[in-house]
């Protein structure tokens, strides 16, 4: 699926790579213990004993989840639509001595995975760089196996658009409508990546709102059962208002869920 929302990700995850934003560091200092603290499974009520276990980590390139996963001994596939970040799961793969799949593609099209296939699908912040999370849904849907889990981490649709800049001396303004696959673009935040080592701009991310009760109804027609469901904020008391730290307290800018695969009882 090549299409413009494809190149423009493209574009800019490449030149995030470039640029070592980041979310495309490789985590190189990890063991066992570290892999479990990081991932938080326990946490989400997901087992964590993963040995033996078929991960897909869906859009979800750079070396950091996929070591994990495959420290703990899972077998790791990683889909990702940047070469750039799955070299450094390749790179992470070799430090540790362990495999990790890598394969270039959309998270909109799986064709390249078989049907029911993966006990877990992890899916890092990533679902709002695509219009319509549906067609992600129905991927997701078909290379899971029955009773598998899938683990979703996207943008708080109700704050989608607002950064620390939206604050106005009282509060940060909502003004938006809120609908699906509204289209917002923001710079990005100055810890992304050093702007002085950057050797080219690299484009501000776009964005597209999916509505909660999209991301929800839409699992749940896929035969998806909600077992965990967090806001994800920041944890700063005292923090200035207007800043990064103040927003991210005030305003969760993130959600993670947990679901079962159960398409018998939907």
């Amino acid at each position: 699926m090549q299409d413009e929302v494809y190149h423009y990700n493209v574009d800019r995850w490449e030149a995030l790579v470039q640029a070592d934003a980041l979310f495309t560091r490789p985590m190189l200092d990890l063991d066992a213990d570290k892999a479990q603290a990081y991932l938080g499974l326990e946490r989400l009520g997901i087992d964590g004993d993963v040995a033996g276990r078929k991960v897909l980590c869906l859009a979800g390139g750079g070396g950091q989840q996929s070591a994990a996963f495959a420290l703990l001994g899972a077998d790791v596939t990683v889909l990702d639509i940047s070469s750039g970040q799955l070299e450094r799961d390749r790179l992470a793969a070799e430090h540790y001595g362990v495999g990790i799949r890598t394969i270039q593609g959309d998270m909109r099209d799986l064709s390249a995975l078989d049907d029911s296939s993966f006990d877990l699908v992890w899916h890092p912040y990533s679902l709002t760089f695509v219009p319509d999370c549906r067609i992600v849904f129905r991927e997701v849907a078909r290379v899971v196996a029955e009773g598998g889990r899938y683990y979703l981490m996207c943008a708080n649709p109700f704050f989608s658009g607002l950064t620390h800049h939206s604050w106005n001396g009282e509060g940060y303004t909502l003004q938006q409508s809120y609908t699906d696959e509204a289209a917002t673009s923001y710079p990005d935040q100055s810890w992304v990546y050093d702007r002085e080592q950057a050797d080219r701009r690299i484009r501000e991310p776009r964005e597209y709102r999916q509505t909660l009760s999209r991301i929800v109804n839409s699992l749940i027609r896929e035969g998806f059962t909600l077992t965990f469901l967090s806001e994800v904020s920041g944890d700063y008391p005292g923090a200035e208002p207007g800043s990064w730290a103040h927003f991210t307290g005030v305003a969760p800018p993130w959600l993670e869920f947990v679901w079962q695969y159960c398409p018998a009882s939907s």
